[in-house]
């Protein structure tokens, strides 16, 4: 695989009224070729700060960021404007021209790369099918459902045929049945265009249903990044963990874990389940060798890119020698947590 956005110790800092504020903080993540990468993060984390370095609509204080080898943070004059043509962005509002229906909104950068009459008409003609709004051509704005907008947006994105596309919170104005359009929209851009996308969000389960890879920002910083089925099976950061209980809920929140106590005396543990291909009984049989009884008191299993995760929380009753020797056998076939005593 090759690069196709690099970040290089990227940090940014911004006056506000006189005081310096650091909105990005040394910052290194390789986005490869071909990726659905999503950055997700609380409202202030950076997020769309980073986004919007890669086409230098922001500048790094420092370091630097490198697109398709090319240092686009040092970019000025026509070297940018040639650089940001092979960027494609969409946005939240997204920022459709009023005064102009569907077709010229579409067709409006490929008139401002100076791209002949004829050959901008067969390229909007072309996107219009692609994002199912043939019929819509001659429609303004103001008449579109938000759906129908984004689609407008995503179209006007790919008119210069770019390498990659950023999104910048594209779903956060719909409603769920219109995100999984656009989700689905983007996913073909991806897979039937080899576009590269790199989007922002603070809905994890956006990321969940579209991305391959994910970083994780808060304050500023990556505070973990990886595969997506490695950070929503496994987070391992306070943050990443609280995004994923938003959208799993495979691990009793505190209170819910009282409840539990109420009722459940024994001990409880957490048993990580991640991508179990045996079909071996391992609760029941190791339930039978040390003489306990056991009760699943919460949790669940989802799937993800065709491999099963998730987290079953457990009361395992017996005395405290055979609960230990439980626990031990246990961890020699799935990762556990024990999460009280009685």
């Amino acid at each position: 695989m090759t690069t196709a956005i690099s970040f290089e110790s990227v940090s940014k800092t911004f006056d506000l009224k006189g005081k310096p504020f650091r909105a990005l903080h040394n910052i290194d993540l390789t986005v490869q070729r071909g990726d659905i990468f999503g950055i997700v993060g609380y409202s202030g984390a950076g997020k769309s700060t980073l986004l919007r370095t890669v086409n230098a609509l922001e500048r790094p204080t420092s370091g630097q960021v490198v697109v398709d080898g090319t240092p686009v943070s040092s970019l000025t004059g026509t070297a940018i404007i040639r650089a940001r043509q092979r960027i494609g962005m969409i946005f939240q509002q997204f920022n459709l021209l009023q005064s102009r229906n569907v077709y010229k909104n579409i067709a409006y950068p490929l008139a401002l790369a100076g791209v002949p009459k004829h050959e901008i008409l067969d390229r909007v003609e072309e996107l219009l099918d692609f994002v199912g709004l043939a019929d819509k051509a001659l429609q303004y704005p103001s008449k579109l459902s938000g759906g129908q907008k984004q689609r407008v947006g995503i179209a006007r994105a790919l008119a210069n045929r770019p390498d990659i596309l950023l999104s910048d919170e594209a779903t956060s104005a719909l409603d769920p049945q219109t995100t999984g359009e656009v989700l689905d929209l983007l996913r073909r851009v991806n897979r039937e265009y080899g576009v590269t996308i790199l989007l922002v969000t603070h809905e994890m389960d956006v990321i969940r249903r579209l991305a391959n890879r994910v970083a994780v920002m808060e304050r500023g910083e990556v505070v973990e990044h990886g595969t997506v089925y490695d950070v929503f099976s496994n987070p391992r950061n306070d943050t990443s963990r609280r995004f994923v209980s938003s959208v799993l809920h495979h691990i009793p929140s505190v209170d819910t874990l009282e409840r539990i106590r109420t009722v459940h005396r024994g001990r409880l543990v957490q048993l990580h389940v991640e991508n179990r291909e045996s079909n071996d009984p391992f609760l029941s049989r190791v339930a039978r060798t040390h003489g306990i009884d056991f009760n699943v008191v919460y949790g669940g299993v989802s799937e993800l890119e065709s491999r099963l995760f998730g987290s079953l929380t457990v009361e395992l009753l017996g005395n405290d020698e055979s609960v230990d020797a439980a626990i031990a056998d246990l961890r020699t076939t799935t990762p556990v947590t024990e999460t009280s005593h009685a």
